[in-house]
């Protein structure tokens, strides 16, 4: 039984939705998986039977029985680095993880790793302590947002040694696809960096949820709940006059509108523009005229407690922390990695080459 490790370079890189993608590729395959995140950097829950929610949502997704699932070992938290820093956690985790390499249920195990090379290590549950506790080869995601990371990636290549099976590329903007495909795909083959993958920028999977926003911002839907669904692809904040606002207003595209709640003006270009859904400041509700032209429209308007400056804050984190829960991102995952993933060359790389004419 093999073990695949997808691990990244920095947080946020596209781990979840590389290991969906290749998944439901395998299974396309008729492989056999199973799927662990051994390190999870949620707070800890308060009971043992919750799980993860990138365990469940990948459960749930492709359709995996409890027995293809591996625990989670750690949540590592503020809580566990001290008590590990006071010598109050003597638990052996690596040993704990070995104990994945002893079932033998899978043609292969796909495992999520840390967020970094050195998350975890406190605990050897670094990247390359987890590969070598369970034999396993390694996969890094990495963001294409410059050639550069190439410097990061021959760093990675000398710690991880042969470890590192090679990398996939994501996110690359289309200005740069070129400059990828041409040389930096090439100089990374070159030092024996295979490059699996290289997928292009999609603002889809860079979106969130209207409904994300609402449970992020704690905020009150004022119209339009039955359309939380639409995804936001960026943030336009309206606090100025109405017709320099115009301008961006009408260059945007599915934006949310952060705007106080006073600003009727505002809030009647934006609603004529793409918006997707208007987040408004001042804790006071808007004039019925703006709700009625929303409700006319099918745009959600939401009441937030914060000020302009934290509302803005808190959609700007939400947006570096997707999630892919939405059956649109799914399905597009699945049509990338059908076009952009090399996915006979990484099962040759693994060994499981004979199962391509299973």
């Amino acid at each position: 039984m093999k073990h695949l490790l997808i691990g990244s370079l920095e947080a946020y890189s596209g781990k979840s939705a590389t290991i969906l993608g290749l998944a439901q590729q395998l299974l396309s395959r008729d492989l056999q998986i199973a799927y662990g995140k051994p390190l999870s950097t949620f707070t800890a829950p308060a009971s043992p039977d919750i799980v993860d929610e990138d365990i469940q949502f990948l459960k749930n997704t492709l359709g995996l029985a409890d027995a293809q699932l591996r625990p989670t070992i750690l949540w590592l938290d503020t809580l566990h680095l001290l008590q590990r820093m006071q010598n109050a956690d003597q638990i052996n985790y690596r040993q704990q993880l070995n104990q994945y390499s002893q079932r033998n249920d899978s043609d292969l195990v796909i495992l999520e790793g840390p967020s970094t090379l050195h998350e975890g290590q406190l605990f050897d549950l670094s990247l390359a302590q987890m590969a070598n506790s369970v034999d396993a080869e390694i996969v890094l995601v990495v963001r294409g947002h410059s050639p550069k990371l190439v410097d990061a990636l021959v760093d990675a290549k000398r710690c991880l040694g042969d470890r590192l099976l090679g990398v996939l590329i994501n996110d690359i903007p289309e200005a740069q696809f070129d400059t990828f495909t041409q040389q930096v795909k090439p100089f990374l083959e070159a030092q024996h960096i295979a490059v699996f993958g290289l997928m292009p920028y999609s603002s889809l999977l860079r979106s969130v949820s209207v409904k994300e926003l609402v449970e992020q911002l704690q905020a009150e839907v004022l119209c339009g709940g039955d359309r939380l669904g639409l995804m936001v692809e960026q943030l336009t904040i309206g606090a100025m006059n109405v017709n320099s606002a115009l301008k961006y207003f009408h260059k945007a595209i599915n934006m949310a509108v952060v705007t106080g709640s006073d600003r009727t003006d505002l809030q009647l270009a934006a609603l004529e523009a793409s918006t997707q859904c208007l987040i408004l400041t001042g804790r006071f509700a808007p004039n019925t005229i703006v709700l009625n032209r929303a409700e006319d429209l099918e745009i959600p308007v939401l009441l937030v407690d914060s000020d302009t400056l934290t509302t803005v804050e808190v959609v700007d984190r939400a947006f570096g922390q997707v999630r892919l829960h939405e059956a649109v991102k799914v399905d597009y995952i699945e049509q990338l990695f059908k076009e952009h993933f090399d996915l006979d060359r990484l099962l040759t790389r693994l060994g499981l080459a004979p199962a391509l004419s299973a």
